[in-house]
């Protein structure tokens, strides 16, 4: 059963529906508005250049920048990869020389460390692994070295001293220069301490330095083991305590990226117990806190109702529930998301559900991409016309409303359309790209593995870049297979001639059979549940000099199956 929901996200993007379908049936002109959303990055992006940089953020209104989360020239880092999405590779390649030499961690500030980990980690990590198809001259040893690998490593080693605590649940706030503050707060939410492991279990793959997957993954079972009786987990905890202080339980604020990186992670990594995990909290959410399609928030003990409101960070979960192939419930939920939408021409931060109406001092839209994300998602699953609409309304409204002469600004109340001084960041990382990519349907991220390259590291050739691409929640792209690359024994490095040999030559016989390699403990004998009859072929193969097994991918035979007889390694001959 687990093989149905872990596979999802690796065939997701080869969906192809009938020519037809979709956009031309209603007449929506695809390509018009996807260069509509690339004059709307460069709008806001050269607008940063001219009036922000070096600063973290634009302010569009006072054509002025501001440093909002530690002085990184964040929005510099945040857009990078989106301009390769957008095809821009001489920009990519400056920025890349920029950062370098211009973006310094060792500085006396006090930075969120969910905020730095989402932002700067994942977006240099994401940089990182699309250097080489960015034209960029990559080191040798890439992807297993490389400048904004390292950057990333430095940065998230300025996070571990917030992890260090009894729980193993990490501080929110970390000074860069001292670690974390005397007298900081030990309150953090369920979000900031549950959404490391895509960034962090990249970085120990890449560099092969376990602590950063360790540390992430401590912090995820801290919370699973301190869920409530009926299965949910609150808003806000004790880190040192492991009592919860805020006892809301939901799918919004607070919480949201928790879940998304128990699927994610269990996708990138192909983990079946942080799956495990999320369907037993799915169950949970669906018993207590859904309601015709829609998500309450209940007290985390008991199950009854707190706050019957929605939140435009709420609207993740369609985009999730698609990845573990639930498409008919995402579907509904998101059509009741999308009315909210057309009744404001934004998401406001707080919606009263019996109500009908913004919630008072929530009537903002700080131009968010959530809806968005999952309109992209659902399209890639369904080719539904009317998740295009939706892309459609959305640059509409935000070029109507929000569009000044400096840059695109927040919607300070949807009612009156009112601004706000500021463009956050995740407007270039998140809003357009999804946006872009909900217009792009050859764009490379969503290569069906017809596409790729073979490269050579150190520790032997691995295949980079042939889709499957995992988004952090910031959405920065994670090429899944680069984290088979930088093997450090032997016996763990992907050996491609060997697997094309035995491939091919047992091919003719109809007959091709996977030993799975050994992984997180788990013995050199180990075998794959569906060839318990080869154990004689396996014990050959480790006798050889060569004591490593064909296929060294951490993934259940179903995966590792399908990643060998699919569109990766065609037969061309």
């Amino acid at each position: 059963a687990m093989q149905r929901f872990l596979g999802p996200l690796l065939c997701l993007w080869a969906l192809r529906l009938p020519a037809g379908t979709g956009a031309a049936a209603r007449g929506l002109d695809v390509a018009s508005y996807r260069e509509r959303v690339r004059a709307m990055f460069y709008h806001a992006y050269e607008h940063y250049l001219e009036s922000a940089f070096p600063y973290d953020e634009l302010r569009p209104l006072t054509c002025d920048g501001q440093d909002t989360w530690g002085s990184f020239s964040l929005t510099l880092i945040d857009a990078l990869d989106t301009l390769l999405i957008l095809g821009n590779v001489t920009e990519f390649q400056r920025v890349v020389s920029v950062l370098q030499e211009g973006v310094d961690f060792d500085i006396d500030v006090n930075a969120s460390v969910f905020e730095t980990n989402i932002r700067v980690v994942g977006g240099l990590l994401s940089a990182h692994l699309l250097s080489r198809k960015a034209g960029v001259e990559v080191e040798a040893g890439w992807p297993c070295s490389g400048p904004l690998l390292r950057m990333a490593e430095e940065a998230a080693r300025k996070l571990l001293p917030a992890f260090q605590t009894p729980t193993g649940m990490p501080y929110g706030t970390v000074n860069l220069l001292h670690g974390v503050n005397p007298g900081e707060t030990p309150v953090t939410c369920t979000a900031g301490i549950g959404t490391f492991i895509v960034e962090f279990a990249t970085l120990s793959h890449l560099t092969g330095d376990p602590v950063f997957e360790d540390v992430a993954r401590k912090a995820l079972k801290a919370l699973w083991k301190n869920r409530s009786d009926i299965g949910l987990v609150g808003n806000h905890i004790d880190v040192i305590t492991a009592k919860w202080v805020a006892q809301d339980a939901g799918i919004g604020a607070g919480v949201d990226s928790y879940f998304e990186y128990l699927v994610k992670g269990a996708i990138l990594l192909q983990d079946k117990e942080l799956m495990s995990m999320f369907l037993e909290y799915n169950k949970a959410i669906k018993n207590y806190t859904k309601f015709d399609d829609w998500y309450l928030w209940v007290q985390m003990y008991k199950g009854t109702v707190s706050m019957p409101v929605f939140q435009s960070l709420e609207a993740y979960w369609p985009g999730l529930q698609s990845l573990i192939g639930d498409v008919d419930n995402a579907m509904r939920t998101f059509l009741n998301y999308y009315t909210v939408w057309k009744q404001f021409g934004g998401l406001p931060e707080f919606y009263n559900i019996p109500q009908g109406y913004t919630v008072d001092k929530r009537e903002g839209y700080p131009l968010r991409p959530e809806l968005i994300e999952s309109a992209m998602y659902l399209y890639r699953a369904t080719r539904d016309p009317t998740l295009l609409e939706l892309g459609r309304d959305a640059v509409e409204s935000i070029e109507k409303i929000s569009k000044v002469d400096c840059g695109f600004a927040t919607i300070k109340d949807l009612r009156d359309h009112r601004l706000d001084n500021r463009m956050e960041s995740f407007f270039l990382a998140e809003t357009v790209k999804y946006l872009y990519l909900l217009f792009d349907p050859d764009n490379f991220i969503h290569n069906d593995g017809s596409d790729f390259d073979v490269v050579v590291t150190p520790y032997g050739e691995c295949v980079l870049n042939a889709g499957g691409y995992i988004f952090n929640t910031e959405a920065h792209p994670i090429d899944p297979a680069a984290l088979h690359c930088c093997r450090k024994r032997k016996e763990e490095q992907w050996e491609v001639e060997d697997l094309m040999r035995e491939f091919y030559s047992q091919k003719k016989t109809k007959k091709f059979t996977l030993k799975r390699a050994p992984d997180h403990g788990e013995g050199e004998n180990a075998k794959d549940p569906e060839d318990a009859s080869s154990e004689k072929a396996g014990e050959k193969r480790n006798s050889k000099k060569s004591s490593h097994s064909l296929l060294s991918c951490p993934s259940q035979s179903f995966n590792s199956k399908l990643a060998v007889l699919g569109q990766v390694f065609l037969d061309n001959t």
